[in-house]
């Protein structure tokens, strides 16, 4: 069984899981929003939360708008933290190059996910440890199973 989180919460309409078991609950847009192609909005949501201390909120998109429209967070995951009480709003990009996408009150826009989080004690050192992968940056591990490293 997963392990729910208590969260104080104000809206109208608040996040629902669309089934048992998902991570993200859908959160809807408050207002009519037409999005030009290669343009970006920031959509409210009317939801405003409290998380505990040592909580965080990730907002993300949604697979079925990125996938048949196009339509994608722009900063995901959107953070959300602990200390915030303002409305979440979901900054959305049209990737389509041909076709503007429009946005309803009520249409599901993201998901949110709960999830704890710890902080870091930063340790100042004059060298760090050494690993397998060491300094080694984008793309080091190669871009499919027939690529080896390299």
């Amino acid at each position: 069984m997963n392990e729910a989180v208590d969260v104080l919460i104000r809206a109208d309409h608040p996040p629902t899981y669309a089934h048992a078991g998902d991570a993200g609950a859908d959160l809807c847009s408050t207002e009519h929003v037409v999005l030009e192609p290669g343009e970006r909005a920031l959509v409210p949501t009317g939801v405003s939360f409290a998380l505990p201390d040592g909580y965080v909120a990730f907002v993300v998109p949604r697979s079925g708008l990125a996938t048949k429209h196009g339509i994608t967070v722009l900063n995901s995951p959107g953070t959300v933290d602990a200390g915030y009480r303002g409305e979440v709003r979901v900054t959305l990009l049209n990737t389509d190059k041909n076709k503007a996408y429009t946005v309803n009150p009520g249409d599901r826009i993201a998901q949110v996910i709960f999830m704890r989080v710890s902080r870091a004690n930063f340790i100042r050192v004059e060298t760090l440890p050494g690993s397998d992968r060491g300094e080694s940056g984008f793309g080091s591990t190669g871009y499919g199973a027939a690529h080896s490293k390299g």
